[in-house]
This record gives C-alpha cells, structure tokens and sequence, in this order.
C-alpha cells in the first residue's frame, strides 16, 4: 500500500498572520486528527478492506484533517432551483424598501438638528436676498453616545438633638457588595460586558482607559464578577426547577478549560435547556454520570441530544429507578442536524449525498412552517415530511453495503440508518423539535468566549461562569433584554422582593 506524505498538506497562506496562541491551537487540533486518523488505520488493517477501499479512506481521512484546520465552517446548502416550463428560473420577489432609522428603531429617541445658511444666499434668478421658506430636506443618521465615566459621591446626612445626646447618620443604600468602591451599575456593567457581550475583562479595562479612566485593576474587577453571581444565585436555582420541571429537554456539552485551581486541566460545561429556561453546570468530567444525576431528579419524558454514549448511559440508569417508581420511561430523540452534517461532508466528492441533502432541505423547509402553530397543525405538516424521511431509508438500505463502512458516505449511511427511530420521533410528538440546535446555540457564546480569555483560573470562576451564561442565554430565549432584566432584578433584590427568572420578567413587564 502507498503511503501518503503528510507532508504534502498545503499550507495556509495566511499562516503567517496568525498569533502564536492561534498557531497552538491549530497545531494541537492538527496532533489529534493524526493521532485519531493513525488509530483507524491500524483498525482498518485488520479488517478485510480492498486495497482500493483502503486508499479511498485513508485519502478521505487526508482530506477531513485538512478541512478540519483550513477549511470553511459554513454548512450552507442551496437545493437547485427548478426552471419555469419555458426553461427560465423563476423571477426573485422585489427587494423590500430600506427602512428609515426611526422606523427600523421607534424606541430610540429623536434629536433634530436645524442646519441653515449664515449669511443668507443670494438668488441666482434675480440677485436678491433669499428669505426662509419654512420647508426643510431630512435626512436620518444613526449615532451614538460614547460610555461616560464619573464618581459619585455620597453624601449621608447626620441628624443631631438640641440636648446633644445623640447623632444619627442617614442609612447607606443596600448594594450588590457592600463598601465595594464600585457601584452597583459598575458591576453590572463589568459582568454583562464579559457573559453578554463576551468583552474580556482585560480588553475592558483597556477601554475604560481609553475613555479616560487609566490602570483599572483587572483582578478586582474581576472579583466583582463572582460577587455579582452569588448575588443572583437565587435565580439560578429557578432555573433549574424550570429545566427539571419541563416534559422535553434538549441536553449537549462542550470543553471548557480549568487553567489552574484543580488538578484536571479539561473541563466540561453541560447545559439543559427547554424553549424558556437554560441550564448551565460546569464539571471535570464527560461522563454519563453528570446526566444521570439531572436525569433522576428531573420529570422528563424525552432527551434530545447528539448521539454521545454518555447520554444513552444516563437514560438507561435513570429508566431503572424510574420503572421501579412506577414513573414515565425517558426515550431519547437524537438530532437530524447532525445526520445531515455527515451527508453534507461527503458531499460533493459523493454525488449520492445530494439526494439525502434535497430532502433534509424539503424538511427543513416545513419545519419552518410549524412556528406559532397548534399542536395539530405541527403533527400535519411533519405527517408531510414523513416520506421524505422513507425515502431517505430505502435509498440507504440498498447503499449501504455498496460502500466501505470507513468511509464519509459510508458513516453517513451508517448513522443515519443505525439511529432512523429515534430521529424520526419528532414526526409524532409536537413538543420533540427536530434537532439540537436550540442547545447548541445556547453554549455558542461559552464557546466563543473560551477563545478570547480561554478559561477559568478557579473552580469559582467556573460556577461564575456557568450562572451568568445560564441567565444571560435565559433572557435571549425569551427574548428579553439582559441588560434592562438585569437592572430590573438587583433593584427589586435589593429592597427585598423575591427573585424572579427573565420568563417572569416578560410577564410582568409593560
């Protein structure tokens, strides 16, 4: 068997742009692909497999461990547009008109500006003077206000008596942390800058400085952070009876890295969600044991999750304690965005792929449809999505043997065959969505993050991290403002009121 010259893989021309820590990262990514792609290798070697076959999977591996450290991440697909009955392609709808800034954005205030002419012109006409003519030409512009820093000094009052026994001072204000030389509008800025707006705290403090404010101390800042996530803690526990509580829950997982303060370096960042409450919970390991544990304590009744061991691990410990409580059996939904991801890789090298690719788009085109729908509504149109779903099956059964289990097309077949019943289970329950994707959305700003300030440096900062990312990720569910929740939630905490998750909020706001 000819061996292939790694040595070979183009080079990205822009290599020489990249940052070391961005050089690291590649590098890395680069030694597990080899590691994994050496370990199938020798798998294959042992297993009856064509020479031919053979050349095919390793010059695939080849080609998945290049796209995997240069190649581009979008899975777009585009099903080929049908031509009208006399050969054209059909015309394209009308652009919509571009909208002014004050309709695009009517909650902003307005400020007008009053532009005239000193000295008044001279008509070109006659000579004379022009006067004004009372008529304007407007234009809109949108601008911003820039971040303005000050310090605010409070002043408490002290009373005194005629008889001079006594002197009161006026109460200072409860606040987020008490004696803290921030104020509560500080801190909050601080935490939604990083967990929102995911602004390292260290890039923040470089922009405190250019607005003027010089040699913020990052660590203290820092500081701020857990405080302000031990103050909203009791939100936290809400939403976890919210995740518990609910009937279908979406679960994923991704690295999170722990840079110092426990013995292991990689982390995991588990996360549960429903279409109102996420849950986030760091811990050191990848194990089934973390979904059982929630499993157990949880009234689910469907799991959506990628098809990871772990979760079919936790399903099953769970379904025994359930069984012996006379309790609803959980069953697992797997996510058809990941069953497409496979088709989509092997295509276009593999033709084949464009067909599974077709009806994953006609799919996806009446799940769309099935937003703000009754229940019965949404089981009509994935009724229609069914033999699509059929199709896919039969043309996949007569495949499957004509191509090397290995190989891209070959795993496509594979899992999507392996796994057809639990990916079809959304066709025959309204509440089960179609993929993971809600999910996976919900850790994207986690994983956004990690690239900038790559970790935590203590098991704090991770459960930091992990409440303010759960609350942060709440509020965009329900499609509340983060920052207004948020300013909402420590007044209303600070004069006593119970604590209320961001789904309350948008109940009880105007």
């Amino acid at each position: 068997m000819e061996l292939i010259n790694l040595g070979e893989i183009p080079t990205s021309t822009k290599l020489g742009t990249l940052s070391r820590q961005e050089l690291e990262q590649k590098y890395k990514v680069l030694e597990d692909e080899l590691v994994r792609v050496v370990r199938e290798n020798y798998e294959l070697r042992n297993q009856k497999i064509r020479t031919e076959q053979l050349d095919l999977i390793i010059k695939e591996q080849l080609e998945t461990l290049e796209d995997k450290v240069f190649g581009r991440s979008s899975e777009r697909y585009k099903k080929p547009v049908k031509k009208d009955g006399d050969g054209s392609e059909p015309k394209a709808p009308p652009k919509p008109r571009i909208k002014k800034p004050s309709e695009r954005y009517p909650n902003i205030p307005i400020r007008e500006e009053i532009i005239d002419m000193n000295p008044l012109p001279s008509c070109p006409c006659c000579g004379e003077v022009m006067m004004d003519s009372g008529m304007t030409e407007d234009s809109e512009q949108l601008t911003v206000i820039p971040k303005k820093y000050e310090i605010v000094v409070q002043k408490r009052k002290k009373y005194r008596c005629q008889c001079q026994g006594a002197l009161i001072t006026a109460p200072a204000p409860a606040k987020i942390i008490e004696g803290s030389s921030y104020s509560d509008e500080m801190i909050e800025d601080v935490a939604l800058s990083k967990y929102c707006d995911l602004i390292p705290i260290n890039r923040y403090v470089a922009m405190a400085q250019r607005a003027g404010v010089s040699d913020l101390p990052a660590h203290s800042l820092i500081e701020t952070t857990h405080e302000f996530s031990n103050f909203v803690s009791p939100v936290y526990t809400l939403l976890k009876q919210g995740v518990l509580d609910t009937r279908v829950l979406n679960a994923d997982e991704t690295p999170h890295r722990m840079l110092e303060g426990d013995e292991k370096k990689s982390w995991y960042l588990w996360g549960f969600s429903t279409k109102e409450y996420c849950f986030l919970e760091c811990h050191d390991t990848r194990s089934g044991d973390v979904a059982s544990e929630i499993l157990l304590q949880s009234k689910w009744e469907i799991l959506m999750t990628d098809v990871f061991s772990g979760y079919g691990k936790a399903i099953k410990d769970a379904n025994k304690t359930r069984l012996q409580n006379n309790l609803p059996l959980i069953r697992s939904a797997h996510c058809n965005a990941h069953v497409r991801r496979y088709f989509f890789k092997a295509w276009p090298k593999y033709k084949e792929a464009q067909f599974y690719l077709d009806h994953y788009h006609d799919v996806y085109q009446l799940n769309a449809n099935t937003k703000g729908k009754s229940p019965p509504e949404i089981l009509h149109l994935r009724a229609q999505m069914r033999p699509r779903f059929e199709a896919m099956k039969k043309k996949a059964l007569e495949e499957l043997g004509s191509y090397p289990s290995k190989g891209k097309y070959g795993k496509a077949l594979s899992y999507f065959l392996k796994n057809y019943a639990t990916l079809t289970l959304f066709l025959t329950d309204p509440e089960v969505p179609i993929d993971n994707n809600a999910q996976e959305r919900n850790l994207r700003s986690h994983v956004v993050g990690r690239k900038t300030w790559y970790g935590t440096h203590s098991k704090r900062g991770a459960l930091t991290a992990a409440i303010l990312f759960s609350i942060v990720e709440t509020c965009k569910l329900n499609q509340v403002n983060p920052r207004e929740y948020f300013s909402h939630l420590v007044h209303d905490l600070l004069v006593g009121a119970k604590p209320y998750t961001p789904k309350n909020f948008k109940e009880i706001s105007p």
